[in-house]
């Protein structure tokens, strides 16, 4: 039996306590403009089934605990699902069917709809469960889509490298890569001796500036705030991670703490962040769930200038990254903080960055523009993810972010201010790094 990989398990867990919620599912929009091929995109979209195991995954018990089955797609149907719309139906049309849940002991745990709201006019959305993908697996995934339907759009069959191996594979290496716990030689071993040293005393719960009180059960309804940081600013920040011997991330997170802590937060800052988990080439081009969560414990005490926060954040997140094998799920079992149903274990906040460069569907013959969905939902108190931009010489164009926000906890009104206060907080960074968190304007909000 192929065992599920230890972040697999932790969402699997997840799934049985509540197989209807569709909270871990994962979409990809795009709008394609031009002459569209249905039955070539179809095809294509079973070959890139094929190639990626994962996609062709379900799970079951038994009784060395829950396993994967691979499926042969010669018994299981591939569709594309087509509907024609009006435009103002469409967003309506993907939230629905992005809300659809998986049964992730007998179905694939990926569907594809098509929308088309024109001859020439369609909108693509792919929808898959977290346990098989992640952030990263957009990329091959859109590429593999790609090169396939250009293949049957000819009437050939895609011409691929193989894959060097397969998600099942990187499974079974895993446990082999972590050893036993009780090995105190183990890699295993020596990450949990970090954490549970780097962790000790955090706080069961950041306080933050919400507008109403934590319930007992929640649905995790969430709602979200775009914003924008301008060339100019990005420009900005990237010479001061350049001056610094920081990355991107580093100044960004610096400026959440910073944030965070301005609003009454305090200074012990616990912040959770995704890591891709891929340490092997091998593992660049598959479908599949590799992303682990680590805790980057953010100190803002002494009214640190903005400067100062970011060597702070950088010694946290190189140790961090040093002992990022470790399962967040394997790390909460270990650390064993006081649960509670409505409250993420560890942080309540998150901050992603990602760049754009793998952002959309290059189809032959076909315009494309990715679509942003929003889920409707939040796990996290709060969830600031940023997305770069950059020009034709590389140069920093400007970033794209967006606030995900519990409705249980706040108003619509504090979210707004808490976007507007990271963007003057970076402001404020960009301008005069070493002036102290004190001296930064931002937004009231009621906490």
């Amino acid at each position: 039996m192929i065992p599920l990989s230890f972040g697999q398990l932790g969402l699997w867990f997840i799934h049985q306590m509540n197989p209807g919620n569709s909270i871990y599912t994962m979409q990809l929009a795009s709008r394609l403009t031009g002459q569209l091929d249905r039955k070539a995109l179809e095809e294509a979209l079973r070959d890139v089934v094929q190639r990626h195991e994962s996609l062709r995954t379900v799970i079951r018990d038994g009784k060395g605990g829950p396993h994967q089955i691979v499926l042969d797609l010669s018994e299981y149907a591939v569709r594309l699902e087509y509907e024609e719309l009006a435009e103002e139906e469409v967003y309506e049309a993907m939230h629905e069917a992005s809300e659809h849940p998986f049964d992730l002991r007998h179905d694939l745990p990926f569907r594809a709809w098509l929308f088309a709201v024109g001859p020439q006019e369609h909108v693509l959305l792919i929808s898959m469960h977290h346990i098989v993908s992640d952030g990263w697996s957009l990329g091959p995934l859109t590429r593999d889509l790609a090169r396939a339907y250009a293949a049957r759009r000819r009437g050939a069959e895609p011409d691929m490298p193989p894959l060097p191996v397969q998600y099942a594979d990187y499974a079974l290496w895993q446990r082999r890569l972590l050893g036993r716990e009780e090995d105190p030689d183990s890699l295993a071993s020596r990450q949990l001796a970090y954490w549970r040293s780097a962790l000790d005393g955090i706080p069961q719960e950041l306080r933050l500036p919400v507008d109403h009180p934590r319930p007992p059960m929640s649905d995790f309804a969430g709602g979200t705030i775009e914003f924008t940081l301008d060339a100019e600013l990005h420009t900005a920040l990237a010479e001061i991670a350049r001056t610094e011997n920081a990355t991107m991330f580093m100044v960004l997170q610096a400026g959440f703490a910073a944030l965070l802590s301005k609003f009454g937060a305090g200074a012990d800052i616990p912040i959770g962040s995704p890591v891709a988990g891929r340490m092997d080439d091998a593992l660049t081009d598959l479908v599949g769930y590799f992303v682990n969560m680590l805790v980057f414990r953010v100190d803002v005490s002494g009214d640190p200038s903005l400067r100062d926060l970011i060597k702070r954040v950088q010694a946290v997140a190189l140790d961090a990254y040093d002992n990022q094998d470790i399962p967040f799920d394997r790390l909460v079992r270990e650390l064993n903080p006081a649960r509670a149903r409505t409250r993420h274990p560890l942080f309540q906040v998150m901050l992603t960055l990602e760049d754009n460069t793998d952002a959309g569907l290059e189809f032959d013959g076909l315009t494309d523009v990715p679509l942003d969905i929003d889920a409707g939902s939040s796990m996290l108190d709060l969830a600031l993810s940023l997305r770069e931009n950059f020009g034709p010489d590389k140069e920093p164009a400007g970033m794209a972010a967006f606030l995900e926000y519990q409705l249980d906890l706040f108003e619509r009104e504090t979210a707004q201010n808490v976007a507007e206060g990271y963007r003057r907080m970076l402001a404020a960074l960009a301008a005069d790094p070493d002036a102290p968190i004190s001296a930064v304007d931002v937004p009231r909000v009621s906490g």
